[in-house]
């Protein structure tokens, strides 16, 4: 049963794929009912596959093999609270070396081109710290980084 809010992504052909991935890869997460054609359609065929739910995180989504028409942006994103540097540097590790890529400030891509914010907690605190300074140097800190570092981020909040 799909809940009544769902976030749907746009993959081509892939969308299996990548609930598998993000069922494997994260926790509370979870690969659900998949769906084929009953019909052709633009891209793709009578038995295709068609949409596939799963969950990521407890986010219920479904995963729509639309074609090429449409592909991810940044304007999208998960965002994953992570607990310590240990969880920070699985999950980053696991999208980028699965054909994912790196970017700046704690997100990358994965490789289906879906964006992601690997956001440790402490990065969140420091940057809401009421001393504005250390605020600003945790700040500073981050926009240098593609993938978060807690030691340098707690180092630079100290000053």
């Amino acid at each position: 049963m799909i809940s009544k809010n769902t976030i749907c992504l746009w993959f081509n052909d892939t969308a299996v794929e990548a609930a598998q991935f993000y069922a494997e890869t994260f926790p509370d997460s979870a690969v659900g009912t998949i769906l084929r054609a009953p019909g052709d359609y633009p891209d793709g065929k009578e038995g295709d596959v068609l949409t596939v739910e799963f969950t990521v995180m407890g986010i219920p989504c479904v995963g729509l093999n639309g074609g090429l028409a449409f592909k991810h942006s940044e304007a999208f994103s998960f965002q994953v609270a992570t607990d310590d540097q240990a969880e920070t540097d699985r999950l980053w590790n696991a999208i980028v070396r699965n054909g994912g890529e790196e970017s700046a400030c704690g997100w990358c891509k994965d490789k289906w081109g879906l964006s992601w914010q690997i956001t440790p907690r402490a990065l969140t605190a420091a940057i809401a710290d009421p001393d504005r300074a250390a605020a600003k140097r945790a700040f500073e800190a981050m926009m240098q980084m593609g993938k978060i570092d807690i030691a340098a981020i707690e180092a630079a909040r100290r000053g």
